[in-house]
């Protein structure tokens, strides 16, 4: 079955607070456990250094906003976890995509016409204060997409012209190096507008955001908890005054967390003129008895930044042998970054099979028939044993002709073909460089 695959950032700038959980966390988290859907979620902290220079800041927001979403369900053994900054594939990809970018649509992105328009109300230069991060932000959310080949792209209204951005950058490198060949590098991403999404009051009534220092915790200490929710702000309307729960913040954030029934008898309680103490006590209540227990899971995760490093160490080695640099490797071959011992002229000349990676087939005292993949005289892939010599030909006819683009890595440099097991890498060994090889006999043979 084809899955979907379902790409998320999260920019490690701060405390994840309600309006996070609600808005983002709460429902990617169920989105995650859907049958069909391959889902990635990544701490983009490459981008957090965009906006924020304090290092201690990275590093603690990091550590909490991976805590946060482990605390709150996501489960790292079923989807892919990871840290923007554990795979160095991104920023090579992003070169790449900055190659092909427009410098007239980068011009165009929301995020830097504001800072300019900015610039433009006090008499300063247009790019005064500007960093050139800022500039090229959506060439590196491209490469975080498009790494992947993620088909969907859960963004709020105003990141869905970064995505437009990606889909522009993706064709035009298909267009540049892909058609020549006959082949398509990249999937065109689409974004998934989160209309539904509960948007969150503040403290002061606005949309609660660190922009406003309006926010509440998410994992508050439960007496802090109470003290922000008691400060929220409300009208002078006395208890037994009827009150409208459509314009009233208190109502707003109960609703995002009680079921249908809840809802409606607060509705009606409103109506009747519930007071202010009251209603914000059985919010408190409402809120507490959700987050309680993820609370307890988050101290526990805090605790032990190590399983944690571990935990997104772990997600991004593995995507990096299932994906990354799989991709990377037939990127490189695309733009010319090639080994120089073989030669290319548009396809008139061959390159030597002596400098061409080989596999060499024999059959061991157990009877059983291997093949290995060697490079001159580096002996690159170890196959597993076949029972004939026919089944062993056709896992090699298999490798040439699917490419290092279907391989994957696991445990003890094992290699696997989908759900068969081709052999193990010899040591100090990357599956990159498998990767190359087998792209090396595809052009010699193409």
């Amino acid at each position: 079955m084809s899955l979907t695959r379902v790409l998320t950032g999260i920019t490690t700038s701060g405390t994840p607070h309600l309006g996070n959980y609600v808005g983002a966390i709460r429902p990617a988290v169920a989105t995650s456990r859907q049958a069909g859907v391959e889902s990635f979620y990544f701490l983009a902290d490459y981008h957090a250094l965009i906006k924020v220079q304090d290092p201690a800041r990275v590093q603690r927001s990091t550590l909490e906003i991976a805590a946060s979403w482990l605390a709150c369900g996501l489960e790292p053994d079923k989807v892919w976890f990871y840290r923007q900054s554990d795979v160095p594939e991104v920023q090579e990809l992003n070169w790449l995509l900055t190659c092909v970018a427009s410098k007239g649509i980068l011009n165009r992105a929301h995020a830097y016409k504001a800072s300019v328009d900015k610039n433009r109300e006090i008499g300063e230069d247009d790019d005064a204060g500007v960093n050139a991060g800022l500039f090229m932000y959506p060439v590196l959310m491209a490469a975080d997409i498009l790494l992947f080949n993620a088909n969907k792209v859960p963004v709020g209204r105003d990141q869905v012209q970064h995505i437009e951005m990606a889909r522009d950058f993706g064709q035009r490198f298909n267009h540049l190096y892909g058609e020549p060949v006959g082949e398509e590098f990249f999937a065109l991403p689409e974004a998934v507008i989160e209309e539904n999404v509960a948007t969150l009051p503040g403290l002061d009534g606005r949309k609660m955001s660190k922009s406003y220092d309006n926010t509440i915790a998410l994992f508050a200490a439960r007496d802090t908890l109470k003290k922000l929710i008691y400060s929220i702000v409300t009208d002078s309307r006395a208890p037994g005054e009827a009150k409208d729960a459509d314009t009233s913040n208190v109502f707003q954030l109960y609703q995002a967390f009680a079921s249908a029934q809840e809802t409606t008898a607060m509705r009606q309680a409103f109506a009747d003129g519930i007071g202010w103490g009251e209603a914000k006590q059985a919010l408190f209540e409402r809120i507490d008895s959700e987050v309680a227990p993820l609370r307890e899971k988050y101290e526990d995760l805090m605790a032990r930044p190590a399983e944690i490093e571990a935990v997104l160490r772990d997600g991004a080695s593995r995507l990096r042998a299932r994906y990354a640099q799989p991709t990377l490797a037939r990127l490189r071959e695309a733009v010319g970054l090639r080994d120089l011992s073989r030669t290319s002229d548009g396809g008139t000349k061959k390159a030597l099979k002596t400098s061409l990676p080989v596999f060499k087939q024999y059959r061991e005292k157990d009877g059983r028939f291997y093949f290995k993949l060697v490079d001159g005289e580096r002996l690159l892939l170890q196959s597993a044993g076949h029972e004939s010599a026919r089944t062993a030909g056709q896992l090699i006819g298999r490798l040439k002709q699917e490419g290092g683009a279907a391989l994957h890595g696991a445990g003890n440099a094992a290699v696997h073909l989908g759900d068969e097991l081709v052999g193990h890498l010899h040591d100090g060994v990357e599956l990159a460089e498998v990767v190359e090889a087998l792209a090396q006999m595809v052009a010699e043979d193409a």
